[in-house]
């Protein structure tokens, strides 16, 4: 038979008051973070769909980022098309005025300077910037695309402006996993690049035929004006397409980011009502451990002479 001798009582006590001690601890920790998984030892095999959750979650909150930056690079030129419309429209209106044959010189002057006022307007849209890049010169965004030298008079020389190429490459956001999505426009889109109906070039045309009285030549050009208005509408209902894709783009990763939550949640959570309860058992057993050796310990040699 094996001989039970007080260190081995001793020793087993103080092992089963350290392994209560342990556990009831590692319930209390549970309970004071409100988290089930403090360390890998906890849940190996949950830890590893903890640091997955939490990854996808972090890629998750960039994607959102993204889809707000998109959204307003979007909305914003969606503002600036609506200007550079409702200018072409002003300058049809000014041509079919200019193309009336009663209207004396005069009359034409006046029109051709307000012509030549909304081609300053339009260049100043052409430059426009949205968090100090260019939206209109594609992956040279850092590069004014209608950049002209200055007169002797002190004036911008724009007579080049039917001439400028701007770069037509695309920026794209990654809006989800492996989806990117090009957001901007490039100048040549919008004005028109070596096309007939180039804005600038139209411009040009009309003011030179009304210096000289052509009103004609005026009249001729209104095909090209009313070519470059449903080109920038087409343009327009593209980056309405976009915004559309961009907004189902939100709401699918909003869903998602309440998904991964959930799951992360239940991966790393504790159930703060079972623990609460199983830490009071815990406690009472580790209780009754000191109470019963308390009188295993205090049965020495001297106690059983006496």
């Amino acid at each position: 038979m094996l001989r039970v001798t007080s260190n081995m009582m001793n020793s087993q006590l103080l092992l089963n008051l350290n392994r209560n001690a342990r556990t009831m601890n590692d319930t209390q920790l549970q309970l004071a973070t409100g988290r089930k998984i403090n360390k890998p030892s906890d849940d190996p095999v949950g830890i590893t769909y903890s640091l997955r959750y939490r990854a996808e979650l972090s890629a998750n909150e960039q994607y959102q980022e993204n889809v707000d930056d998109a959204t307003s690079w979007l909305e914003f030129n969606d503002t600036v098309l609506s200007q550079t419309g409702n200018v072409v429209q002003r300058l049809r209106e000014l041509a079919v005025k200019g193309s009336n044959g009663t209207n004396p010189q005069e009359a034409l002057d006046s029109i051709n300077a307000e012509v030549k006022q909304l081609k300053e307007q339009l260049i100043d849209i052409a430059n426009s910037q949205f968090k100090g890049k260019y939206i209109f010169n594609g992956q040279q965004y850092t590069e004014q695309p209608y950049k002209f030298s200055t007169g002797a008079d002190g004036t911008l020389d724009t007579s080049s402006a039917s001439s400028v190429i701007t770069d037509n490459g695309l920026l794209n956001y990654t809006v989800g996993e492996s989806v990117n999505l090009p957001i901007n426009i490039t100048g040549n889109e919008v004005f028109g690049g070596n096309e007939s109906d180039n804005i600038f070039s139209t411009i040009d045309i009309i003011a030179t035929a009304l210096a000289s009285g052509n009103t004609a030549e005026v009249s001729s050009q209104l095909g090209n004006l009313d070519s470059r208005i449903d080109k920038i509408l087409a343009v327009q209902a593209d980056i309405g397409a976009k915004s559309n894709r961009i907004e189902l783009m939100s709401n699918r990763l909003g869903d998602l980011e309440v998904n991964l939550t959930d799951l992360q949640s239940k991966t790393e959570d504790g159930d703060y009502a079972a623990l609460l309860t199983q830490s009071k058992v815990q406690e009472n057993i580790y209780n009754a451990s000191l109470s019963v050796g308390a009188k295993i310990i205090q049965s020495t040699l001297v106690d059983f002479i006496r």
